[in-house]
């Protein structure tokens, strides 16, 4: 299937009413740097977990863009806004990003807030909840607009995914309790 025939049919919500095998998926990695191509790129801009971190995620998923939540851990003395540190919506791309002819598979999860600063080196724990759609080849820059248009739609896909209780419910999941922001500062 082309993006083009693809982006025809593309449903607003995916998904059941609650998540279902494998989901929910956590997983949990310090940010690395990647290509720093989908800040630059595409305007999206994505944090990398390290390999060891998308294992539970690679090897029951298909590759493509996923949904859910993650959180970015900091000291509270780091500088980061209330805000920055909350659990978020976010989508994830799981794959090979064909467009970029990437040599190993990648998750690179964009958390859906406007971050003022970078996170690189900090924890970030994400669940995952649901698949939006498979990874699609956008073969040449000038359909590079198309995979712009893709990932807004991906994004309002996600956060009409999330807006189901069922889904909602992982905002406050355990997993985001264990380590997060805590104070650091001598009283």
């Amino acid at each position: 299937m082309t993006p083009t025939e693809f982006r025809a049919e593309r449903p607003q919500i995916v998904g059941p009413e609650s998540p279902e095998a494998p989901f929910p998926i956590f997983l949990v990695g310090k940010v690395q740097r990647g290509f720093g191509r989908g800040g630059k790129d595409l305007g999206c801009p994505t944090a990398n977990l390290p390999d060891e971190s998308i294992t539970p995620m690679s090897s029951v998923a298909n590759t493509g863009v996923y949904y859910g939540y993650a959180q970015v851990v900091t000291p509270a003395t780091e500088g980061f806004k209330p805000e920055d540190v909350e659990v978020l919506p976010m989508v994830m791309s799981l794959g090979w990003n064909p467009f970029y002819k990437n040599e190993k598979l990648t998750a690179e999860i964009h958390i859906m807030h406007d971050f003022e600063k970078d996170f690189y080196g900090y924890e970030m724990r994400a669940v995952v909840l649901g698949y939006i759609r498979p990874e699609l080849d956008y073969v040449s820059r000038a359909i590079s607009e198309a995979l712009i248009e893709d990932i807004e739609i991906d994004k309002r896909v996600a956060l009409n995914c999330l807006e189901r209780s069922e889904y909602r419910k992982y905002s406050k999941d355990p997993h985001f309790e264990d380590q997060c922001n805590v104070d650091t500062t001598e009283k």
